[in-house]
């Protein structure tokens, strides 16, 4: 189907786009930005008035609960969660049951959601068999399943010497270790430390748990070369490691979560578990530093962490609930928020959920485009109105996990169509 995009606002932070102007897509893929070219013949015209026309979002935080978890969320039902909230590609954890780490799990994954024709799924490996910590996977053969990375997902991995070997084995071969700086037995807590754990009782998660980590991540890094994207990190010191690792030039990426950087430890409320998330949420110092870190570029890319988790498993107190939030439909009005308060902009707000993210998937996308508008890239789009006023309601998401921190809070701003490799799948 050819289509005609008309009267949109086009913001493509990858080629400092942003203008008013008309976008052509023919056979998937963009035809003409502005240039109409001669001979096109429009199947359907979409009216972008008001709106901004972008690439389509890509998260590189999504947890989508198939396999072994179906009660939590079904592919279906977070592939329609994913392109509701704009998002057209998406990385998922290896953290199912059984774990990703075997070729043939994967290649089921990926077969199911090619079969959706929804969002484009890039799945992380396993790092260590079983995610036990002990026997690494076979890398090779997961990438060529379709692995873009590997992950130990939450669990921390205890023997420096594994992960050392990983790190090696990873860096001889060109691969991405995706890794969330927590120290093994400092994160057993369930909040993290200071005033509000300690009057409400709760076992506290230091911020050292966070720093040690990466500490050792570092070290490693400078004896094994390897490249390493940090998952989520949540702290002020965490901000300031990272930053001093890119000084030192050091192939280290990072991102954030939408919960990390608009909630602090406060928002726990009274035993909330909404509000259990993992890692859990840090001082107002924390927040701060971490919105100054994405607007800077130290931090690269801003992630949903979209984890769907059963009335059951919250319904709990605080301590035994199940850490985990909704966030896929709530990824572009909680950016666009940040970009505003904090002064970034619209553009970087963008930024941080289209191109940032996917120069950190250029290997795996095979030169697709994804993240960018480019004439002859992949169509992957999201048309949102950035004005439209909309409260967050947990029952009308899309996602089969209704539990979030923002559940009543206002946003701005709602993809109105999204389109994947040029079809319309949203809208």
């Amino acid at each position: 189907m050819n289509i005609l995009i008309t009267n949109g606002r086009v913001i493509d932070p990858a080629s400092g786009t942003d203008k008013k102007t008309d976008i052509a897509i023919a056979d998937g893929k963009i035809a003409g930005i502005g240039n109409v070219p001669a001979g096109f013949k429009a199947d359907r015209t979409i009216d972008a008035a008001g709106c901004v026309v972008a690439p389509g979002l890509v998260d590189l935080a999504a947890r989508l609960r198939e396999p072994g978890y179906e009660h939590e969320g079904m592919l279906e039902s977070e592939m329609a969660a994913a392109i509701a909230g704009g998002v057209t590609s998406l990385v998922c954890p290896p953290d199912t049951d059984p774990v990703l780490d075997e070729p043939g799990l994967v290649e089921m994954l990926k077969f199911r959601a090619e079969k959706l024709q929804c969002a484009r799924l890039f799945p992380l490996g396993a790092l260590t068999r079983g995610l036990a910590g002990g026997v690494l996977t076979e890398m090779a053969e997961l990438t060529e399943a379709g692995c873009i990375g590997f992950s130990q997902a939450d669990v921390p991995l205890a023997d420096t010497q594994v992960l050392q070997r990983a790190l090696l084995y990873a860096s001889t071969f060109g691969y991405t270790v995706w890794l969330r700086p927590q120290d093994r037995d400092l994160g057993k807590g369930v909040a993290a430390s200071g005033p509000l754990a300690t009057r409400l009782g709760l076992s506290g998660v230091p911020v050292s748990a966070e720093t040690i980590a990466i500490f050792t991540i570092v070290e490693l890094m400078k004896s094994t070369g390897a490249r390493v994207h940090l998952c989520r990190i949540s702290s002020a010191a965490g901000v300031a490691l990272v930053r001093a690792a890119k000084a030192q030039g050091l192939p280290l990426t990072c991102d954030v979560s939408i919960n990390s950087l608009h909630l602090a430890d406060t928002d726990i409320g009274y035993f909330d578990s909404r509000a259990r998330l993992n890692p859990p949420l840090r001082q107002q110092g924390d927040r701060d530093a971490l919105s100054a870190g994405l607007a800077d570029g130290t931090i690269d890319a801003l992630v949903s962490d979209h984890t769907p988790v059963e009335a059951d498993a919250k319904t709990l107190p605080f301590a035994e609930a199940e850490p985990g939030a909704t966030g896929l439909e709530l990824l572009l009005p909680l950016a666009l928020q940040w970009g505003e308060r904090s002064g970034a902009g619209i553009a970087r707000a963008i930024e941080v959920v289209t191109s940032a993210p996917a120069r950190l998937l250029a290997a795996a996308d095979a030169g697709t485009g994804i993240g960018r508008l480019a004439e002859g890239g992949v169509a992957d789009l999201c048309i949102f109105d950035p004005a439209l006023e909309w409260q967050v309601e947990p029952d009308a998401l899309k996602s089969q996990g209704k539990h979030t921190p923002f559940a009543g809070y206002p946003v701005q701003g709602r993809a109105r169509h999204t389109l994947v490799a040029g079809r319309v799948v949203h809208g």
